[in-house]
């Protein structure tokens, strides 16, 4: 229907919305989650990148509680429903297991998302899933690495030298392991920041 304007409350983007606000919701509880794994695991620098990805997915659903402030009438409500996955919050597991997560809802979840708010007008709606989008598929990339690492015993060593930063006091060193207590602080490996972008 060339040149009729969708109007936000008959739209399939309205119901979709409302999915990407829920699925990020819960996205944001999985991570504080598996953030205090970590941290309860001694893998304290882990769980604040975690944490940070929390956050980042609170703001993502806080914007597209945004729009839906913006569009429909107080006490409207919307019916949706949507699978979710679950897993363990065991860390061994559960990196990988965002990875893939963060893997499909970016390459599938929000790209159609945003080709439908496309297709039915809504540009603006469709760039916000886009950079969802593209911000899933650098956490993929992080997650998957960190997992790969963490499988193979290597969050602390290397093959080649690298620069290991404590991310307490700010310690660095370059070398092929990182040290077992901070030279200047004392604080455990927990700390150590880790390289992903080498090896």
């Amino acid at each position: 229907f060339k040149g009729v304007v969708m109007l936000f409350k008959d739209s399939v983007t309205k119901e979709n919305v409302a999915k990407g606000f829920a699925g990020l919701c819960q996205d944001h509880a999985r991570y504080i989650f598996i953030s205090k794994s970590a941290i309860s695991e001694g893998y304290f620098y882990i769980g604040e990148k975690l944490k940070e990805i929390a956050r980042n997915k609170l703001a993502h659903a806080s914007a597209l509680y945004s729009i839906m402030l913006k569009e429909i009438k107080r006490k409207d409500s919307v019916n949706i429903e949507a699978g979710y996955p679950f897993e363990n919050h065991m860390l061994k597991t559960s990196l990988l297991d965002s990875a893939e997560i963060e893997t499909y809802q970016a390459d599938n979840v929000y790209p159609h998302f945003a080709k439908i708010a496309s297709d039915e007008g809504f540009k603006d709606i469709a760039e916000k899933f886009t950079l969802i989008s593209k911000i899933g598929e650098e956490n993929a990339r992080f997650l998957h690495a960190l997992a790969l690492k963490f499988d193979s015993h290597s969050l602390y060593q290397s093959k080649e030298k690298v620069t290991y930063k404590c991310s307490n006091c700010g310690h660095r060193h370059i070398s092929t392991k990182a040290w077992d207590n901070c030279p200047l602080c004392n604080y455990p490996q927990g700390y150590v920041e880790i390289p992903i972008d080498k090896d």
